[in-house]
């Protein structure tokens, strides 16, 4: 798998580089500003990007600026977006446009080398990794609407989901049966309002719009 790295700090970037060639990756460019980000990915084109939200020169939105633009000149790019805290805005400005193949993840998750390569993963194969955090947050600022409505359980699943989690994974995360599993996953897509899917990252795109909905 051929990736883009864009990440200003170098010590993390470097170990970026070297975990991913250590998986058997190939890093085809690193950037360490938001100005060299596009220029990168429009020309490298790799299967998945990994950037940095707040790069240089303003270390505001450079790299999420940069992984927007490319995804408007390379469709379905994808990308995993590194963050330092959970920035709501960022998150859903990502999300918001339901394309596959998106990614945000929190950069201590970096550390834990299995989870980091298993959202890559998906990722590049056109699913959504998000943080447990992030979808924490995205959950619980929103109160006042149907999913006061789920039980512990559902919301249980509609956080693993969210996740990026398929059903089997969901299942033995919470020592359930598979038929269990699309029981709960009917209901909160029945409570929510959503029309039920299987296609693993449309299911999640759909219930992160509805929850930064409005």
């Amino acid at each position: 798998m051929r990736v883009v790295i864009a990440e200003d700090n170098a010590l993390l970037r470097e170990g970026l580089v070297l975990l991913l060639t250590s998986a058997g990756h190939e890093v085809a460019a690193v950037a360490g500003s938001g100005p060299e980000v596009l220029p990168a990915l429009l020309e490298h084109r790799p299967d998945v990007a990994v950037l940095d939200v707040r790069m240089p020169p303003g270390f505001r939105d450079e790299g999420l600026r940069a992984a927007l633009a490319a995804r408007r000149e390379i469709p379905d790019l994808p990308v995993l977006v590194l963050s330092q805290y959970v920035e709501e805005t960022y998150a859903a400005e990502l999300l918001g446009g339901g394309a596959s193949g998106v990614g945000y993840l929190l950069k201590d998750r970096v550390g834990r080398v299995d989870e980091f390569l298993d959202a890559l993963e998906r990722v590049a194969a056109g699913g959504t990794a998000l943080d447990p955090e992030v979808v924490t947050e995205l959950m619980t600022r929103r109160r006042d609407d149907p999913l006061d409505s789920l039980t512990p359980r559902e919301r249980e699943v509609l956080h693993l989901m969210a996740e990026g989690r398929d059903n089997t994974t969901i299942a033995q995360t919470l020592v359930v049966s598979d038929r269990a599993v699309s029981k709960h996953i009917g209901n909160v897509f029945a409570k929510l309002g959503l029309p039920p899917s299987d296609s693993g990252h449309r299911r999640v795109l759909a219930v992160l719009a509805y929850l930064n909905k409005g």
